[in-house]
């Protein structure tokens, strides 16, 4: 422990020691933005001639118009059809044949494509995803292959899984009023009409330079990257009609709220909760902060409170488990799981779990196990600085969903500045009953108590 200290200490040391300059700061990132408004990040590794390009839409399954779930995620699958100067498939064939790889993916805040390849195909990737961004060619018999497509996506990973359909309602039931609580590949009755009009309205609405982040990470010169995006993505014209992102509020929860969800097909019944919580937000990130290290003293491992409670002490559960996705433009979820062991019903396992939740809100923080899980998070930020993949998802994701560069950067050390005092008080503004969703995913044959 004594050597892994020291060397953390190293490491942090040449981090620390690193010059500044105007353009960069000690992590090695650059940002700067296009006449058009595109936002472009280079993230500096060097010692490995490998790129990671990234083009992030803020649009995702949350801007969707009422009565047209899915269309983000259809659209994100038909951006690999043609352009006006690629082939159906091209893109990808080319990433392929030149050592890479290529994917995409939809959230409820933003849209992203990515390719990883050597250093000196980063031109090649920018030509045919800048081509991409406006110059999209769509047929009926796109539209019609690939929703086959998307219909099978969604009935191999929701409605064959009990447990990704009572997460799906779940959350349909915690947010009423907000476009969180709809499923971001859609539902099936939507998905099943979505047509060329809407994949094109969503595509001339949103898919515009100022509306996108280029992240770039590696083995890349900030001014090169500077060249390339000028002369492929500079030249796009912005959207000067871009909306604003306005989502309808989510009104205060003042009684609690249950899905009981059984299937033939469960195999481990189990019990789920969810309470609403604040996001990360730009220049006030200690709440989230709390809320974090919150997650981990709950639910995060084998030393953590609930495990040790209910797994080891009593002997209730044979999984717990405690979860916090801060990353997200509005109103997040703080999340509680607990598999109960084979004889325990599910009511008996939710009133361990409250009885448990309330006993923590007395004993409080652990400050040995703070100071662990503290240092475990400072060990896997100098760690994560090696994985250029891992860089250009944090900084994208974060910038898409309405965090800064100085944000992500600040991150660690708002979360190494977290009292224990602002934890348990987090604890108790977020872990309300009457502001919560309980979920039992049970089999057919089970009855509620």
């Amino acid at each position: 422990m004594t050597r892994l200290r020291a060397a953390l200490a190293g490491i942090s040391l040449i981090f620390f020691i690193m010059p500044m300059s105007a353009t960069a700061a000690s992590t090695g990132v650059t940002t700067f933005e296009l006449e058009n408004g595109m936002q472009v990040v280079v993230v500096e590794d060097h010692r490995a001639p490998v790129v990671q390009h990234m083009v992030w839409y803020r649009a995702g399954s949350a801007d969707e118009t009422s009565g047209a779930s899915g269309v983000a995620h259809f659209l994100e699958h038909l951006l690999f059809k043609a352009t006006d100067t690629l082939a159906e498939g091209e893109l990808s064939a080319t990433v392929s044949a030149n050592g890479g790889r290529d994917n995409a993916f939809t959230s409820f805040d933003y849209t992203a494509y990515f390719q990883r390849v050597a250093a000196d195909r980063l031109e090649i990737m920018m030509r045919m995803e800048a081509d991409r961004m406006r110059n999209i060619r769509l047929t009926e018999t796109n539209i019609e292959t690939e929703r086959k497509v998307i219909i099978e996506e969604r009935n191999q990973r929701t409605e064959n899984n009990p447990r990704a359909l009572l997460s799906e309602q779940m959350r349909a039931v915690q947010y009423h009023n907000h476009r969180y609580g709809v499923p971001i590949i859609g539902w099936m009755h939507e998905m099943e009409t979505l047509d060329m009009e809407d994949v094109l309205g969503f595509y001339e609405t949103y898919y515009h330079p100022n509306n996108a982040i280029l992240v770039v990470s590696g083995d890349v010169e900030p001014n090169e990257v500077r060249r390339l995006a000028t002369r492929y993505y500079g030249v796009i014209p912005e959207n000067t009609d871009l909306p604003k992102r306005q989502r309808s509020a989510e009104p205060p929860q003042t009684a609690e709220r249950r899905v009981l969800l059984r299937d033939v097909r469960v195999a481990q019944p189990y019990v789920s909760r969810s309470y609403l919580a604040t996001e990360r937000n730009s220049g006030d990130q200690h709440m989230a902060a709390a809320l974090t290290l919150l997650a981990d003293l709950l639910g995060g491992g084998t030393t953590s409170y609930l495990t040790e409670k209910l797994q080891f002490d009593s002997q209730k559960a044979v999984y717990t488990g405690a979860f916090y996705g801060g990353v997200s433009l509005d109103s997040t979820t703080f999340s509680l799981v607990m598999v109960p062991s084979a004889d325990v019903s599910l009511q008996d396992a939710e009133d361990a779990m409250d009885a448990t939740l309330a006993q923590f809100l007395i004993d409080g923080v652990d400050e040995d196990r703070l100071a662990r899980i503290k240092y475990q998070l400072r060990a896997s930020d100098i760690y994560g600085r090696d994985n250029v993949d891992g860089i250009a998802n944090r900084y994208g994701r974060a910038l898409a969903s309405g965090l800064t560069i100085e944000d992500v950067q600040s991150w660690p050390e708002v979360l190494q500045a977290v009292t224990a005092d602002e934890i348990m008080a987090a604890a108790r503004k977020v872990l309300v009953r009457n502001a919560s969703v309980t979920g039992w995913l049970m089999r057919n044959e089970e009855v509620t108590q």
